[in-house]
């Protein structure tokens, strides 16, 4: 008897402890907010947490103190009307904001260095123009970022050739002085040929998949590897050895401290078959070669564990991957999620999203003279028309050694749906060091509770107790929050309408 009470009181300890290393403060909801306005929270300058926001054609930088108060709402009013994108990047002491805008037939790709409390700090930027653009609501230029956040690209791809893409290059350092304009041809020997997944690493060299399918929303039978060194004008090309195996779902990561490429996809056997397993790729930015090609396939086990029931077949034919972190010894570890959506009962597979994930992309490419006007993903509109209930199920979290072979797997346990939208569905994460957390939405008599999965380094999954202190009325959007310390987390929310923001702490 003395045992079992000692032992509950350790178990109350404990349950105690983990309730209370986790704090959450509320912001108090914007009345003046439009109930349709967008977001984005850009993260944490000086000690205040500043949030991007704008309707139709107003913008504004919210600035939040550490309990959550707005202490400035600055109006953005040098910012052009009709915007197409806007981007940030953030550093300690200030920020930027990318933007484009069209005037007449000429688009302008700009940015201007943000303080503290959301002031400009200097006149808006020019970084580059095109010219002879037709009326158009897409963007033409991405944005690239190093990782260590030093070199920064704007990037655009024309495809007005089919057989030869023009891809136009402007490398900055952190300071956007231009260091490099670049205007390089990348072949296109296939019909079905199309440019992805561009990243830009320490060095400033970019690197991007060139790949193929037998058709617009096929398998992939042909991946070509495409980098450019920072201080060069022509582009190199090396094929991926993938014979007997399709891809599908690629990603590219620049491994900056080990000089590496990692590439990693979703394979499949047959031709819009099952997903068997994944793909992995590596490539030595030294020596220019490849140093490992392999993949791994999903046995039973972690397909029942992954899917739960079903066919075990099919159990991955509804995950798309979502993040890789690398590890500093060469491994890495892969996070997939199950999303998918249906409308009228009628379920769209992996196969009725163009080019990747229906809900995510690392980023969107676009390109002037292309005749859909997007370059190259689409979410197809045919199935618009009605009421879409969109799902997000199982994470899946896969670590690799350095030679490409599986060490562990675990999965995340969820159940997700909501209909006409997926900002409440989906997970965030939180980089701890010490694990990785997973916060998603856990569906209780009708109302949405906050919840929090933990993985440690070996994969053991720590189901940490429900938040404390969460607040009735509060409609938490994981999917777009934002780590903006080492143990800090901002979660968009909503509360009777209106977009609030809830910090964090662990």
């Amino acid at each position: 008897m003395k045992k079992l009470c000692l032992l509950l009181v350790w178990i109350f300890l404990g349950v105690m402890a983990n309730g209370q290393a986790q704090q959450i403060t509320y912001s108090e909801p914007d009345r003046e907010d439009a109930r349709a306005m967008g977001f984005e929270v850009i993260g944490k300058i000086s000690g205040k947490i500043l949030v991007y926001k704008n309707y139709r054609d107003l913008n504004f930088i919210c600035v939040f103190d550490n309990n959550m108060k707005m202490v400035q709402k600055q109006k953005l009013n040098y910012l052009p009307e009709r915007m197409l994108s806007t981007d940030f990047q953030l550093y300690p002491e200030f920020a930027y904001l990318f933007y484009q805008y069209q005037r007449r037939n000429v688009l302008y790709a700009m940015a201007v260095k943000l303080d503290g409390n959301g002031n400009k700090v200097g006149d808006p930027i020019q970084l580059d123009t095109t010219n002879n653009i037709n009326s158009s609501s897409s963007k033409i230029y991405s944005v690239l970022f190093s990782d260590d956040k030093q070199k920064i690209m704007l990037f655009k791809v024309s495809s007005q050739n089919e057989r030869m893409h023009v891809l136009t290059t402007l490398l900055f350092d952190k300071e956007l002085n231009l260091l490099k304009k670049s205007r390089v041809g990348v072949d296109m020997p296939q019909r079905n040929d199309f440019l992805s997944e561009f990243i830009i690493d320490n060095d400033g060299d970019l690197a991007c998949i060139r790949a193929s399918g037998t058709s617009q929303n096929d398998n992939i039978n042909k991946v070509t590897l495409v980098t450019k060194k920072a201080g060069e004008d022509n582009i190199q090309l090396s094929d991926l050895s993938i014979k007997g195996i399709y891809l599908d779902d690629i990603r590219i990561k620049a491994d900056n401290l080990n000089r590496h490429y990692i590439i990693t996809s979703y394979f499949s056997k047959l031709r819009r078959g099952n997903i068997d397993g994944l793909y992995y790729y590596l490539w030595d930015k030294d020596t220019k070669k490849e140093m490992l090609n392999t993949t791994t396939a999903f046995n039973d086990e972690f397909r029942s564990d992954a899917k739960g029931d079903g066919n075990l077949k099919s159990a991955f034919n509804d995950f798309f991957l979502k993040n890789i972190i690398l590890r500093k010894d060469g491994g890495f570890i892969v996070i997939s999620e199950s999303a998918y959506s249906s409308t009228r009962g009628n379920t769209l597979s992996r196969w009725d999203y163009l080019y990747g994930s229906p809900y995510w992309s690392q980023l969107d490419y676009y390109s002037w003279n292309s005749p859909l006007g997007y370059y190259p993903w689409w979410r197809s509109t045919a199935f618009n028309t009605n009421l879409t209930r969109y799902y997000a199920d199982n994470v899946t979290v896969i670590s690799f050694d350095p030679k490409g072979k599986m060490e562990w797997s675990n999965v995340i346990r969820k159940a997700q749906y909501d209909d006409n939208t997926d900002n409440f569905i989906g997970f965030g994460m939180l980089n701890a060091g010490d694990r990785l957390h997973f916060l998603f939405n856990v569906q209780e008599k009708r109302d949405n509770v906050l919840s929090d999965q933990s993985i440690a380094p070996n994969g053991q999954i720590n189901r940490n107790p429900t938040f404390k202190n969460l607040d009735r009325g509060y409609s938490f959007m994981p999917r777009h929050a934002k780590q903006v310390g080492a143990r800090q987390l901002i979660i968009p929310c909503q509360y009777r309408g209106y977009t609030c923001f809830a910090k964090i702490d662990y």
